[in-house]
């Protein structure tokens, strides 16, 4: 029996490692990439670079010089922060409540919220960029309200989930010695929300940042996000800088990644508790 189960381990650590190499293998070969000549990308693009190829930085500098890759870091910087934060404390006082006061509304609240989890975003955004014009909220501002909206179905879902394994006895305890419903909430409640806050502000700041569809639509190329200054580096007749596009990407990834490694661990946790306890 241990020796079957030796070798099962054995199988399944070479089929993780195999994934992992699949699944990582596309970056390598973007960071590879991004120190080649871009004459020599499209020619060789799985062959490391050489005396001949190699470019040292120089696909890194004039990537920045083009897509003005600093000014459209900083913009990207300020909607994700701003958007996630958004999220997770609107999102949380609402899966909060819903949770809490028991009726029609609150019921009917919540099957709205999980159902815009199924609705194509194809399906509402030429009506919503309609809408953000006619409104005045096409600006790195306003676009905030937009994630708002699109990003609190999945949100509201988790949260409402890991309330619901919160005692009720609790809030009451910190009722009885004068705290309001406010203070209920921001002093015991939210503490004890980290986890799965934290797992929530994890999987929105993954489709914030990388997002390019939505501040297309919303902002247009008077402010460019990362996503959309990187795309700018396509030129006339098809053509491509690939070398400073594979450099922007690896600059547009990195931030994410370090990020990612930092919170990993409190994906899954947050994440089971949210679906699995509610």
């Amino acid at each position: 029996m241990q020796q079957k189960a030796r070798i099962q381990n054995v199988v399944i650590f070479i089929i993780m490692l195999a994934l992992a190499v699949l699944f990582l293998s596309p970056i390598f070969i973007v960071l590879m990439n991004s120190f080649k000549g871009k004459f020599f990308i499209s020619d060789a693009p799985f062959k490391l670079p050489d005396s001949t190829t190699f470019v040292k930085f120089e696909n890194y500098t004039s990537g920045i010089e083009k897509t003005g890759f600093i000014n459209a870091f900083g913009l990207s910087l300020f909607i994700t922060v701003f958007s996630v934060g958004v999220i997770v404390l609107f999102t949380s006082m609402t899966a909060w409540y819903i949770t809490r006061v028991k009726g029609k509304f609150t019921n009917t609240l919540y099957y709205v919220f999980v159902f815009s989890m199924i609705v194509p975003f194809q399906m509402v955004m030429f009506t919503m960029s309609k809408v953000a014009n006619m409104t005045y909220i096409d600006n790195p501002i306003g676009i905030i309200l937009i994630y708002l909206g699109f990003g609190s179905g999945l949100s509201v879902f988790l949260f409402s989930g890991f309330v619901k394994s919160i005692p009720l006895e609790i809030e009451e305890a910190v009722m009885i010695d004068g705290c309001n419903p406010v203070q209920s909430f921001f002093k015991v409640v939210l503490p004890i929300l980290k986890p799965i806050a934290i797992t929530v502000a994890i999987l929105n700041v993954m489709w914030v940042w990388n997002d390019y569809l939505l501040p297309l639509l919303v902002i247009g190329s008077e402010w460019k996000t990362i996503p959309i200054a990187i795309q700018y580096l396509k030129g006339g007749y098809g053509s491509i800088d690939m070398g400073a596009m594979m450099a922007m990407l690896v600059l547009a990834i990195v931030p994410i990644v370090i990020f990612f490694l930092t919170c990993q661990k409190y994906i899954i946790e947050g994440v089971v508790a949210g679906a699995v306890k509610g």
